[in-house]
């Protein structure tokens, strides 16, 4: 009996392992706090708008919770780079022709979609320069030329914000 109890205890951890991914860095190990996706992964242009802050925060704000932003890897930095270039292919290459080609209400849904799009493209922009930022900073290094181009994706989040919760309830469509 206490032969089961030992064999689940360590099998719990193992699993409490697996599913906490890390990454070994120089001689310290780190809980991976991002992972690279797809586009249609991590897109949260269906649904409803009005909630497109939340759902974004989620993909590029909350996984680096408790994580000191100076020591993201070169590579995280990259993935939250990608994935923002992601988003922002798809409002051109996709949003755009797709609302073009729509009417009524499908075409409300897709310009809906779009701007929850657009506030998942700028979360990941301001992530981006937080990182540049912190590391930046942790260097000694001059921030103040990040610093406007934070403050102006900022400006242009907080307006799309605004915009997707003056919709709130409406129809939300995205293009994958």
């Amino acid at each position: 009996m206490a032969r089961a109890s030992v064999f689940v205890f360590f099998a719990y951890l193992l699993c409490l392992v697996a599913a906490a991914p890390i990454l070994i860095s120089g001689n310290t190990i780190q809980k991976r706090a991002f992972a690279l996706q797809d586009y249609a992964d991590f897109q949260i242009s269906d649904g409803v708008a009005g909630d497109a802050e939340a759902l974004a925060k989620a993909v590029f704000v909350d996984p680096f919770e408790g994580v000191d932003l100076a020591t993201v890897s070169d590579q995280t930095q990259k993935d939250v780079e990608t994935m923002r270039k992601a988003a922002e292919a798809a409002e051109t290459g996709q949003f755009n022709p797709a609302i073009d080609a729509a009417d009524g209400a499908e075409a409300d849904a897709l310009q809906n979609g779009k701007i929850k799009n657009k506030v998942l493209k700028l979360t990941g922009s301001v992530q981006v320069l937080n990182i540049k930022i912190a590391k930046a900073t942790a260097k000694g290094d001059d921030t103040s030329d990040l610093e406007t181009k934070l403050q102006t994706q900022l400006g242009k989040l907080n307006k799309n914000i605004a915009t997707d919760v003056a919709a709130a309830g409406e129809a939300s469509k995205g293009v994958v």
